[in-house]
């Protein structure tokens, strides 16, 4: 298949395959002599790979030693990668909830004030006097 229809089936664009290829996620198949390259179902599923990875969180960096053949990566060294970004992923959700939680108070403090200059979320952001309380995680 051309690398249009490859785009087409892996859901991205022809400018990501190239990306991917300039990155060496995806190889750059033989050009036969006056014909167009040809991409196999392989590349396809190789890309969605890559997509899920990146939907995982992992980095393009990081998805090229995922993609790296078992004897340049045993499994062990895997399962740390994978352990990594469970870790910060964890990190990122307790990050989000303390986010969450101080808009909610900030919203609770909000309502019911009678007008915009009352409001506590824009007194905190044009004059800094308000005090923002965050809930402990």
């Amino acid at each position: 298949m051309n690398i249009g229809r490859a785009a087409k089936l892996a859901g991205v664009s022809v400018e990501t395959i190239r990306y991917y290829q300039r990155r060496g996620l995806v190889a750059v198949p033989a050009k036969p002599l006056g014909s167009h390259r040809r991409y196999s179902q392989d590349v396809v599923e190789r890309i969605r790979f890559i997509k899920q990875a990146q939907a995982w969180g992992f980095s393009l960096d990081e998805i090229i030693r995922l993609l790296q053949p078992p004897q340049a990566m045993q499994c062990a060294q895997v399962q740390e990668l994978v352990q990594e970004k469970i870790h910060v992923l964890h990190g990122q959700m307790r990050d989000l909830s303390r986010m969450v939680r101080g808009l909610e108070s900030l919203l609770e403090q909000c309502r019911g004030q009678p007008g915009c200059a009352q409001c506590p979320l824009r007194a905190y952001a044009f004059c800094r006097s308000f005090d923002i309380r965050m809930r402990p995680a």
